[in-house]
């Protein structure tokens, strides 16, 4: 009973990784968000997962992990209605952002439960097995679940659908999950997780701006250069101090820190592309909410099925070459959708979810294997923190690849309207597709079709991109994966041409 209250947690914070990108077109017809705000609205869920996860692990360790679960699913709860509530995108950010450190805190409190209350190694290793399995399943099942929520009542349902979870996990938690605290609890950096927080919100704050109409702002151009030296601060902080909030030397193994970008790569290749196709059927292809998730039920089923393929395939070629497979056929699937289009193409993505699945599932398994045993925690932090901030970063960056080139792709369709109108149009889709239904007649008609077309344009150029991307990452991981072993045995070789043997 105590995994199940476990389990219950990583469903529901899985699932808010993704379950709102079908209300996304919705809500931009309500809210009349930016664009930048619209991405903020998926974006402040992971990235504040990314940024207080450690922090809430530490607090965990001081303050005791069951108490800290319990917060974090009230936080959740409580974030999760006022979301629900909201009436304006900044109050729809805010709430996001509540829910990713009520998430965080949930994450870190169940990764040391698991430990406290399965000691022994295999059960363990199942244990945890299941834990992941609940957070991807979460994640593969939001859009579909979403889509059904907004078509049968409104937006805000795919957030109310948390409330009933955490119920159960209060209720249950509080009876059941045993409190433990850190045996050694070393000293709390808060300086490194400001400087992690801010760095992260300002580069992102920065690069959003860049897909918005007009010139990039000026404090917007300020924010994400002092967000990208805070990050380079932290990084120097982190290699000075004898109590790092994150461990710069685990990335000193090849193996560890490709793995690492394999994953952050791939799982944000996947959450920003879920994100781009409910928009893309919704307001291109005129899929409802509902439709438009059940389309994506091929994402789900391949992104479990590569889950369960992922350590035979291992079995069978290693996870050097397994890793590689996967982020090829993640590669070939986005090229599929840039060149063919997302309408009907179950194939594509059927090979997104399996792509990504297989990568999510041996590239975690390679850090953990790169990683000496005695420091398999804080690898396991990383791990937790790789995902959630490529899922972060993924919308943001592919977000705005797209947006730039709609706004080229529109630009001429704009001419004869008003400024303020023209602002619309170059926004969003979800803009343009609101002043077409108020121009009306052959005007708007000619709007929305040129809309249309521009979006799906900008979709298979970021498409084109992100596969190019994919294949040099598959490029890398068959290079630098390779086994401890080989690079033993690489090494006489190199030492024989650096002393001028014959090799």
């Amino acid at each position: 009973m105590v995994l199940a209250v476990l389990l219950a947690g990583m469903l529901m914070g899985g699932m808010d990784f993704t379950i709102l990108n079908v209300a996304l077109p919705t809500i931009g017809r309500v809210l009349l968000p930016t664009n930048s705000e619209l991405l903020w609205t998926v974006d402040a869920y992971s990235l504040t997962v990314a940024a207080t996860l450690v922090v809430c692990a530490t607090a965990g360790d001081r303050l005791g992990r069951k108490r800290v679960l319990l917060a974090g699913a009230a936080t959740f709860g409580v974030a999760s209605a006022a979301a629900a509530l909201s009436s304006a995108p900044g109050q729809l950010i805010a709430a996001r952002a509540v829910q990713g450190l009520g998430y965080a805190m949930l994450l870190s409190s169940t990764v040391a439960v698991i430990r406290v209350v399965f000691p022994v190694a295999r059960e363990r290793a199942l244990a945890y097995g299941l834990w992941v399995a609940a957070s991807s399943t979460g994640a593969a099942l939001g859009p579909v679940l979403g889509g059904l929520l907004v078509e049968s009542f409104s937006w805000g349902a795919v957030f109310l659908v948390n409330l009933p979870i955490v119920v159960v996990i209060l209720a249950l938690g509080a009876a059941l999950v045993p409190e433990s605290r850190g045996d050694a609890v070393h000293r709390f950096d808060a300086f490194s997780a400001v400087l992690s927080i801010l760095g992260l919100a300002g580069t992102v704050y920065g690069l959003q701006h860049i897909g918005q109409p007009g010139p990039v702002p000026l404090d917007a151009v300020l924010v994400g250069i002092a967000g990208v030296a805070l990050l380079v601060v932290f990084v120097v902080r982190q290699r000075r101090i004898d109590n790092p909030l994150l461990d710069l030397r685990l990335f000193g193994d090849r193996r560890f820190s490709t793995a690492t970008v394999s994953i952050l790569v791939c799982y944000g290749c996947y959450t920003g592309l879920l994100f781009l196709l409910t928009q893309q059927l919704q307001s291109v292809h005129g899929y409802s909410p509902a439709q438009s998730g059940l389309a994506l039920v091929p994402v789900a089923v391949s992104s479990a099925v590569g889950g369960v393929v992922a350590p035979r395939l291992a079995a069978v070629v290693g996870n050097r070459w397994g890793v590689t497979t996967g982020v090829v056929v993640l590669a070939l699937a986005v090229t599929a959708l840039a060149v063919f289009g997302a309408a009907g193409n179950f194939a594509a993505f059927a090979g997104v979810g399996l792509g990504a699945g297989i990568v999510m599932a041996l590239g975690a398994d390679s850090m953990m294997t790169a990683a000496p045993p005695e420091r398999a925690g804080e690898a396991g932090a990383v791990q937790e923190t790789g995902f959630s901030l490529g899922a972060g970063l993924g919308v943001a960056a592919l977000g705005v690849l797209t947006a730039v080139s709609y706004r080229w792709g529109v630009g001429g369709a704009t001419a004869a309207l008003t400024p303020e109108w023209r602002e619309a149009v170059n926004g969003s889709i979800s803009g343009a597709l609101r002043v077409a239904d108020d121009l009306g007649g052959a005007a708007g008609e000619a709007l929305r079709a040129a809309a249309r077309s521009a979006y799906e344009a900008s979709f298979s150029f970021t498409g084109a991109v992100v596969a190019s991307a994919l294949l040099l990452l598959a490029v890398s991981t068959a290079v630098l994966l390779r086994p401890a072993a080989a690079v033993e045995a690489d090494r006489p070789a190199e030492e024989a041409e650096s002393s001028g043997s014959p090799a």
